[in-house]
């Protein structure tokens, strides 16, 4: 029994993680919201699960680093400095970051950067995603997951390729671009599909979560494989041995 302790442990996720974490026998160590003593927390686990804001995801690798604790890094709305970070401190622990814990979301991640590198230029790229109305980021995290793998099955830069919030006389469609669309509104957890657009043919990828719990279910599965590893950058692929 590992003791996972969780970083935005008041937030809709931490809680789920939470009964995740009783569901599987694995012992929860405590959690930490804004404003609490995240070094403490990370003293007293065996790892840290982060869900809380990329506002704390500094001070959450600092603590973790100093305790010498895995980190899962599950907190959405990262930008390239926040990359920055996580690549330093994947020097000195092992640290597993995505945009979506869900297993599910990650073999279909795979299945798209598949696709992609097998259809071709001349079939158009289109990620659409359904978020319920609190969500505050967009694209969602996943949506941004799904287009990387999209852009790696073609060989380009997701930054050079993705067209988004078309508005207007926009013109049309470049080639090979990837483009997103994002739909905010209800209880939605999470739907994402990928569409790839040919010439008298349509092929969807699609997701749909119904309810946190897969996240969390997937977020301690990403846990567990990560203790023991040793320092370095892990992704929710290699948990699924892909």
């Amino acid at each position: 029994m590992a003791r996972f302790g969780i970083l935005g442990s008041k937030g809709r996720m931490g809680q789920a993680i939470e009964l995740a974490l009783a569901d599987v026998g694995e012992d929860f160590a405590g959690g930490a919201g804004r404003g609490d003593d995240v070094t403490v927390l990370a003293k007293a686990s065996d790892l840290l699960i982060d869900f809380s804001s990329p506002e704390a995801l500094e001070a959450n690798l600092d603590a973790a680093m100093a305790a010498g604790v895995p980190i899962l890094i599950g907190t959405t709305g990262l930008e390239e400095r926040h990359h920055w970070l996580i690549d330093q401190a994947a020097q000195e622990i092992p640290v597993l970051q995505t945009g979506n814990t869900s297993l599910g979301v990650t073999l279909l991640a795979h299945l798209v950067r598949e696709a992609a590198a097998r259809l071709g230029e001349d079939w158009d790229i289109e990620i659409v995603e359904s978020h319920h109305r609190m969500k505050v980021d967009a694209p969602s995290g996943t949506a941004l997951l799904l287009g990387e793998a999209a852009a790696k099955g073609r060989a380009v830069s997701l930054a050079d390729a993705s067209v988004r919030g078309r508005d207007g006389i926009t013109g049309k469609r470049e080639a090979g671009t990837i483009g997103f669309a994002a739909l905010r509104g209800g209880t939605v957890a999470g739907d994402h599909t990928v569409h790839f657009l040919g010439d008298n043919e349509r092929l969807a990828l699609s997701h749909m979560a119904e309810n946190r719990s897969i996240f969390a279910k997937g977020a301690v599965r990403g846990g567990q494989w990560l203790l023991g590893k040793a320092p370095g950058r892990y992704t929710m692929p290699e948990v699924l041995g892909l």
